[in-house]
């Protein structure tokens, strides 16, 4: 029986089912409930592949973590930590003032970060599986999730949630987010 290398990837669902540390809202949608499925179709995807063991910040959709803002985002860190994980990435939707803002972008500790080629990768995969527009990928050292990871961590958000255009697909068609992931994750890792 072959051998296969396994990746422990940690999937942050951004935010808390309810507050502290609830999501954007725009559309009709929730941040927390998008995001939360987004999750559970990509540890599908990772899980089946065979070269990956995937552990959820919110396994069900009513995981509430922390009780408050800072031990919410201290219990996603911890917990990719007390894993042993070798790349967390944390699942956001974006939310802006304007509702023409659209596209997914992902944020990094440091662009010197082995992280920052895997969120090129990821993003770059998402827009060929959902048409949004690649708005890159930026360091952002101040994020918690980012600054206090052991392994790779990126931040991604996915779209805008308060995008029409952008709303629709996320909760149109999540797993296209889920497969644009994947498969950026297989291209980073060299197993496509």
């Amino acid at each position: 029986m072959e051998n296969k290398i396994r990746y422990k990837i940690y999937i942050d669902q951004g935010h808390n089912p309810v507050n502290p540390n609830a999501g954007a809202e725009g559309n009709g949608l929730r941040e927390q409930d998008i995001v939360f499925r987004v999750g559970i179709l990509l540890r599908d995807l990772l899980e089946e592949n065979g070269h990956f063991e995937v552990k959820l910040s919110r396994p069900t959709a009513e995981t509430q973590l922390g009780t408050s803002q800072s031990t919410s985002l201290a219990a996603r860190a911890n917990g990719a930590n007390e894993w042993g994980a070798d790349y967390f990435l944390s699942l956001h939707c974006n939310a802006s003032a304007s509702p023409e803002a659209t596209g997914s972008e992902a944020y990094v500790y440091s662009v010197s970060s082995p992280a920052y080629r895997l969120a090129e990768e990821i993003l770059r995969r998402m827009n060929l599986s959902t048409g949004l527009k690649n708005r890159g990928v930026m360091a952002r050292p101040s994020l918690y999730v980012l600054r206090k990871t052991a392994m790779p961590a990126a931040l991604i958000e996915l779209g805008f949630i308060t995008n029409p255009s952008d709303a629709a697909k996320l909760d149109g068609d999540p797993g296209a987010f889920a497969r644009g992931i994947y498969n950026g994750i297989l291209v980073y890792l060299g197993l496509s």
